[in-house]
């Protein structure tokens, strides 16, 4: 104790050099010597060519890129939970406040665009600040993020109080969700970027689990929650119950998480690349969007999906010649990042088909009620839950990612062949054995791709890598949700126009042209088929005839998922297992200082 340690002994570095655990001659530091350097840590450094030290020792708790201590791990991981809580919950909690805000900001028919704002600027901003954390670091975007967050929440919770912006309460709503939706992205790409940081391969999985099971967990208590706070308080409550939470994870970021700044990469943001790829995608997304309302033969959506494909070509090009690509092509050179990309955009495909189409089939096939129908979700969300633990898990022990993808790809076929197999005769126990099967089938292998990809990925370009998973489930859940909807549309169309009745005029049964809003527009069909001659018998029969209407285009949709991930599971076996490393790294790396 007290003797001066050269830098050489304790395999410091001086100032702005760096920080690494070998000797200065290049000679890797001894298993006991390593052992006794990272108890000394950052103390050791005291100037810049000797130091004394006293202090306890520092023992780190983790053994990724990023090293931290244990209350830097405990305050790290409580914040980013947090924050991935407030983004999962705003996506399913607001949802059941939907007629309340209607009936107080009026304009029924701009609502779509509450959550297709947020849904535009999230899945854009993902790539983007992933790829800014790459060359600026990830402390100071993620805590702009959160902040942004709770701030835009609070202007969500006010819209309509703000006469001097010149809209009205609805276009607030809206404008106030787009910003959020910017912020949410934010928080989404980084969080389980950091994790990757701060955890060796074989640990990420095990906490991109918990990460990824809050969505579900958020998916079931969620429209509960809001609905209590709708009922008890008001629907702005949906909002500024953000606020409290919110600050307590910017608090936490802010004095837990280190900032590390990225070495060896040209500080040079690419502009060209970010306005081609937001010129890209936001055409890409409004167009299939408005596929289910306008068709595909509709100008604006033609006119659309050629304007995004000329600025993804344009945005190919970009990155060919930028000097630090927001997403670098020379990624996609590894087959495990394709084939991850791909996965998971078949995944998004099949996953928010389920969700949406599966709710249609049960109450307008099987007559089961809406609220008994969204409990009857509640399975298929615990089963990602519990599939996301079991993949963490499996990653941790076997050091493997490609076991739980092979074994969710087979579930997930199992559960999407059961569904397809489904008819006016299927019985409920019949649906939750599909609905259990397939979200184990997804939650294992949600995490698993992530892991995947980050084992290969280089850690200059970890962030916008991690953020690739992120982005292509969210574009397949778009192509999904229009491709499918126009199919169920397509035949729902053709099979109802044979059932109604000769006499009806057109205006009431021009509202059961779409087959989503049945449910909600009960009361206003009831009103006006009570001015017609045997009204409320003929409503019964057009309801009668929705059922058999759905069936064949719902059936058809189950039946493309299956073969979908037919194909997925093929894919899977084609990816590469690389062993997962567990324990310290023995290179030069960051620690959180």
């Amino acid at each position: 104790m007290g003797r001066n340690i050269s830098w050489n002994e304790v395999g410091c570095a001086p100032k702005n050099s760096g920080i690494c655990w070998r000797e200065s001659n290049g000679r890797n530091v001894a298993k006991d010597e390593y052992t006794f350097r990272e108890r000394v840590g950052k103390h050791a450094c005291m100037s810049e060519h000797s130091a004394t030290f006293n202090a306890a020792p520092k023992v780190w708790r983790t053994s990724g890129l990023i090293q931290l201590t244990g209350p830097q791990t405990i305050g790290t991981l409580g914040g980013l939970m947090l924050s991935m809580m407030l983004a999962a919950l705003d996506q399913t909690i607001v949802g059941t406040a939907e007629p309340r805000i209607i009936a107080s900001l009026s304009g029924f028919d701009r609502y779509a665009w509450v959550s297709t704002a947020y849904l535009l600027c999230s899945t854009i901003s993902v790539p983007i600040f992933a790829n800014l954390s790459d060359i600026y670091g990830r402390k100071w975007f993620l805590l702009a993020g959160s902040a942004g967050f709770v701030v835009t929440s609070a202007l969500c919770g006010a819209a309509g109080k703000f006469g001097w912006l010149g809209i009205d309460g609805m276009n607030q709503l809206v404008l106030f969700r787009a910003m959020q939706g910017i912020c949410g992205g934010m928080m989404m790409g980084l969080t389980f970027t950091i994790i990757g940081d701060i955890f060796s391969p074989a640990e990420r999985g095990k906490y991109q689990g918990v990460f990824s099971g809050t969505w579900g967990l958020a998916s079931v208590f969620g429209p509960t929650l809001g609905g209590w706070l709708t009922d008890q308080i008001s629907w702005r409550a949906t909002f500024y119950v953000n606020l409290p939470v919110g600050v307590i994870a910017i608090i936490a970021l802010y004095l837990y998480f280190p900032f590390w700044r990225p070495k060896d990469v040209k500080r040079h943001i690419d502009y060209a690349g970010v306005a081609t790829l937001v010129l890209c995608v936001v055409p890409l997304l409004l167009a299939l969007t408005w596929v289910t309302d306008y068709g595909w033969s509709s100008a604006r959506v033609e006119v659309l999906l050629a304007f995004a494909a000329a600025m993804f070509c344009a945005f190919l090009y970009a990155e060919t010649r930028a000097v630090e690509p927001m997403i670098p092509l020379s990624l996609f050179s590894e087959p495990t990042i394709t084939l991850c990309s791909i996965g998971v955009f078949m995944v998004g495909i099949a996953m928010f088909g389920m969700i949406i189409y599966l709710p249609l089939f049960m109450q307008g096939v099987l007559g089961v009620s809406a609220t008994k129908s969204g409990n009857l979700l509640t399975p298929m969300m615990l089963g990602i839950v519990v599939g996301t633990f079991v993949c963490g898990q499996a990653t941790l022990r076997l050091r493997s990612y490609k076991t739980p993808l092979i074994m969710g790809s087979v579930l997930l076929t199992l559960g999407t062949i059961l569904f397809a197999r489904m008819n006016a005769a299927t019985q409920a126990s019949q649906v939750l054995l599909a609905m259990v099967t397939a979200g184990l089938g997804m939650g294992l292998m949600l995490p698993g791709y992530t892991v995947a990809v980050q084992n290969v990925a280089p850690h200059r370009h970890m962030g916008v890598a991690t953020a690739s998973s992120t982005f292509f489930r969210s574009i397949g859940s778009t192509v999904g949700v229009a491709v499918f909807g126009s199919l169920l549309l397509t035949h729902y169309h053709h099979d109802f126009a044979n059932v109604v009745p000769r006499g009806i005029p057109q205006e009431a049964v021009r509202a059961f042209s779409n087959p989503l809003l049945l449910a909600q527009m009960r009361p206003q069909l009831e009103a006006t088929f009570s001015r017609f001659n045997d009204g409320p018998h003929v409503l019964n029969s057009l309801y009668a005839g929705v059922g058999p209407a759905l069936l064949g285009g719902i059936q058809s949709i189950f039946l493309i998922s299956a073969g979908l991930m037919v194909g997925l599971l093929i894919l899977n076996l084609l990816i590469k297992d690389v062993p997962l490393r567990h324990g310290p790294v023995t290179t030069s790396e960051p620690t959180g200082h």
